[in-house]
């Protein structure tokens, strides 16, 4: 008696989720479509760009080349560029790569990145090379519809709520009444109906993704509303907008003789394995020289080690390796990644394209159950009036 007690209660439990499941996924499934499908565009922007600009970012290395001093090439960019100031350099482990020179005018807030060659310091273009227009057009599709941000942003922010409910509910539904039947949510037969094909297709697929689904969407939430964000940093324990710390540099010289090669000796030795640097430079003497070293390979990590160096001395001021720090810490510096799925390389770019993949397709097969749910239930009225007739 228990058992059919408890049946008919998870059969009642099952059914409000599914009809939330359900109604949340009619209300939101086109705006999630959209979203999921230009997550899914986007996830390989970067490489699809490099692609289509091989001249900008490939460099033909002549016979008994050397790459020129970070200096030299600084100081030819900012000759080619008078108006500008060269406020970072990116310098690649891959000697046939371009290096990324950032300039920033005065009164720019974020600048413009020049890909340069490192043997003749000649100018290669921007990294808004072709396609940057169209993958723009995708992440403005993305984050806001392409409408005004402040309606599009926080209309996607609702849906991506939504989608977090609906991915919750979705779990609920999946769940077996019977243990011993877990396996039959995790198969897709190909076999049958295509009813029943497109049945496993939304249940399996989406069952698979869902883990992913969830850091993407409640990572993604921070960039549609103020108090998620606020709220997520409070929870993690971490200071949002924390202020710059202060070392006690002193100018020794009025002119350093220290050369960007010597502060990349000193971070190489504090950080020795193979990777790209990125080296940041400030026009406040009190500041320091910031070294970050990213690991390289199809499985290497997007976070990067920072050596903070006096500019005067190369003296090591704070060391921060990545892997080093607190959970809370490494999970709110890697915000982005999550949601990017660049938090792993290559290896993890992929595992999120086809998960974005799965995405965009559940809001087309669980549209698709709906519908032959109602053409189920019109046939049965039918039949039925003629049984009450009979």
């Amino acid at each position: 008696m228990r058992a059919k007690e408890t049946n008919s209660t998870w059969k009642k439990i099952r059914k409000l989720f599914n009809n939330i499941h359900l109604w949340l996924g009619i209300g939101a499934g086109l705006i999630l479509f959209v979203v999921c499908l230009t997550g899914t565009i986007y996830t390989f922007s970067s490489e699809i760009q490099e692609a289509l600009n091989p001249e900008r970012y490939e460099i033909v290395i002549q016979p008994n080349a050397e790459r020129l001093a970070a200096e030299t090439i600084t100081q030819r960019v900012e000759q080619a560029l008078p108006e500008g100031k060269v406020t970072a350099l990116r310098i690649p482990a891959d000697e046939a790569w371009s290096y990324e020179v950032s300039v920033k005018k005065e009164g720019e807030r974020r600048g413009t990145t020049y890909l340069v060659d490192p043997y003749t310091a000649e100018i290669k273009g921007t990294t808004q090379g072709a396609g940057s227009e169209f993958f723009m057009m995708v992440f403005r599709l993305h984050r806001w519809l392409l409408l005004d941000t402040e309606v599009g942003r926080p209309i996607v922010g609702v849906a991506t709520l939504i989608f977090v409910f609906i991915i919750l509910t979705g779990l609920v539904i999946w769940f077996p009444q019977r243990l011993k039947s877990w396996k039959q949510g995790l198969r897709i037969k190909f076999s049958g109906s295509w009813k029943r094909t497109n049945h496993d297709l939304h249940n399996a697929l989406g069952f698979y993704s869902s883990f992913l689904l969830l850091i993407m969407a409640l990572t993604g939430l921070q960039w549609s509303f103020e108090w998620y964000r606020t709220g997520l940093y409070n929870v993690l324990g971490v200071e949002r907008n924390r202020p710059d710390e202060e070392f006690s540099i002193k100018a020794e010289d009025s002119e350093s003789t220290l050369l960007v090669a010597d502060f990349l000796r000193i971070a190489n030795e504090q950080l020795p394995y193979e990777g790209d640097y990125r080296i940041s430079f400030s026009d406040e003497p009190q500041k320091p020289i910031v070294v970050t070293k990213y690991q390289t390979g199809f499985f290497a990590p997007s976070a990067g080690d920072v050596v903070k160096l006096n500019p005067y001395t190369a003296e090591v001021l704070k060391l921060e390796v990545f892997s080093e720090k607190p959970w809370n810490e490494r999970v709110a510096r890697s915000i982005k990644a999550l949601h990017m799925g660049t938090f792993y390389g290559t290896f993890s770019k992929i595992i999120y394209f086809i998960a974005c993949l799965i995405a965009t397709s559940l809001p087309v097969t669980g549209t698709i159950i709906w519908i032959n749910k109602l053409r189920k239930k019109a046939k049965r009225k039918p039949s039925q009036r003629k049984a009450q007739l009979v």
